[in-house]
């Protein structure tokens, strides 16, 4: 006897249909084709044991298995529940009326139980799209699955439930989760607040730019000058997420197996790798490919501590992802393209021994040893940064202060305003939606400057000897300080203000 039944498979953060097809007949003996790797090949065994547990058995006939498209790789234990209900309806053990019209996928354990499954929400997404009816999976990623309106999602914990629901004797009921309720649950404080930072002034003004326009922006201190905790707090001033870009991260995570039983991410990412990342890790890939860091932090955060530190191989594997905004990985036989639109925080100490041109320093560094250590960032990986901001430590004065500081809601609404501003001037531009992707067309259009703001910018750069790729950066930077002001036009403020933020720039320095 032939049965049909559909599983998924995930390539990239999209999702291929997959026709599973078993024929029992007269014989003994099992064939599984269709290009499966070794996690599918074993899920007889797994198969086998939980039939047996739950009052079915392994047919003692031919059973062939064709997983179609016969000629891309699939891969995973996920298929265990399609091909269990595939193997049970083809020998007659029960009867599956309607089985076409819904996608099945699930890790078996030798119980029956299930065991949770990645890229669920893709998968969900995928099969509204080719018109099935529902989607069977483990209770463990019915919430995220439960996100796609219009299709009946089943969270199961054991394979009897699924026997039972094609039987007609079931009470298994479709997950229905509101999207909109889901949304718009937020944090009404978040967890990493400004307001929890003492003085550094200077520097949260800095981050607001940043947040507003979207830039990349590095911070240079020596240890102990609240680096690490003004990264961390840049999540929470900005914007809110879109509903689109709330369903893009969730994709991504899910597809990564991240999500827990969260659902819809509605709070920006940030992720923190250790400077003992490899390449792979940062940007994706593998033997079965899967998002990396600069995709997982795709609509939020990446920060980068201790810079330096990180491996200039690693580091140079990000230009491309920073300038596209998305990662390609290619292999022999499949390209895969994950979505990487990012705002990078980097950090790092402005010498090897943290305290360069500190009169009071423990540990001084020698010239050689200065260039050796900032030579790690190379030019092209700084042209994409922004903003570069010295952070001093604080004062006590400033740490025993009991006045309580700006908190995040204040500064949001701020960048929120900003963000509104460049979303109206950038309308209709697909790739463009906030400052920092600017290109050269949209610059010269954008950020056209008076007499007396091009004198002061030629005589900046002259006289800090800041390098030709900065002009564009303080540009950019400039055009966000406006639009903080709510200003139509880049005054000379605004670019006095810009040119401080190239640090990194200056003689001293990178050079």
């Amino acid at each position: 006897m032939l049965v049909k039944v559909y599983g998924s498979a995930v390539f990239g953060v999209q999702a291929t249909t997959i026709t599973v097809e078993v024929n029992t007949d007269s014989g003994i003996g099992y064939h599984l084709v269709g290009l499966p790797d070794n996690a599918i090949k074993e899920s007889s065994f797994r198969i086998a044991a939980a039939l047996k547990n739950n009052g079915y058995h392994w047919p003692g006939k031919k059973i062939t298995v064709n997983m179609a498209p016969a000629d891309l790789r699939k891969e995973g234990s996920a298929y265990d529940l399609t091909l269990a209900i595939g193997i049970l309806t083809a020998s007659n053990q029960i009867k599956a009326a309607e089985l076409e019209k819904y996608i099945i996928m699930g890790e078996l354990s030798l119980d029956g139980s299930l065991q949770p499954i990645k890229g669920a929400l893709s998968i969900a997404i995928k099969a509204k799209e080719e018109g099935f009816k529902g989607f069977f999976l483990p209770i463990q990623n019915v919430k995220e699955a439960a996100i796609v309106t219009g299709l009946e999602v089943y969270g199961i914990e054991n394979v009897v439930e699924v026997i039972d629901f094609f039987a007609g004797n079931g009470t298994l009921e479709p997950t229905v989760i509101n999207t909109h309720d889901e949304f718009y649950k937020t944090l009404e404080f978040p967890e990493f607040d400004f307001a929890d930072v003492k003085g550094q002034e200077s520097i949260k003004r800095c981050m607001e730019i940043a947040a507003a326009g979207g830039h990349n922006i590095i911070l240079i201190g020596p240890p102990g000058s609240g680096k690490t905790m003004l990264a961390k707090r840049l999540p929470s001033i900005l914007p809110p997420m879109t509903l689109n870009e709330a369903l893009e991260t969730t994709k991504i995570h899910s597809v990564a197996g991240k999500i827990k039983e969260a659902g819809l991410m509605n709070q920006r990412p940030f992720r923190s790798p250790h400077h003992t990342a490899s390449s792979v890790s940062l940007v994706g890939g593998g033997s079965y490919p899967q998002p990396g860091e600069i995709s997982l932090a795709h609509n939020g955060v990446l920060f980068l501590d201790e810079l330096p530190e990180f491996k200039r191989e690693v580091l140079e594997v990000m230009r491309q992802p920073l300038e596209d905004r998305e990662v390609t990985i290619s292999r022999a036989k499949f390209t895969i393209t994950y979505p990487s639109s990012f705002m990078l925080v980097a950090s790092m100490n402005p010498s090897p021994g943290g305290y360069f041109n500190d009169p009071d320093a423990p540990v001084s560094s020698s010239p050689a040893e200065m260039q050796r250590y900032l030579s790690k960032i190379s030019g092209p990986l700084l042209d994409r940064i922004d903003i570069h901001i010295e952070v001093t430590p604080v004062p006590f004065e400033k740490l025993t202060e009991t006045r309580p500081a700006e908190s995040s809601v204040l500064i949001r609404e701020r960048v929120t305003k900003a963000r509104e501003i460049q979303s109206l001037r950038f309308e209709g531009l697909n790739s463009i939606h906030y400052n920092a992707q600017m290109s050269t067309k949209q610059l010269r259009a954008y950020c056209a400057l008076e007499a007396s703001s091009l004198q002061l910018l030629k005589t900046a750069m002259e006289r800090l000897n800041l390098s030709a790729r900065a002009y564009d950066r303080i540009l950019k930077v400039a055009r966000t300080i406006a639009d903080l002001e709510q200003s139509e036009s880049v005054n000379s403020n605004h670019i006095a203000e810009a040119i401080q933020y190239r640090s990194l720039d200056r003689d001293g320095w990178l050079g």
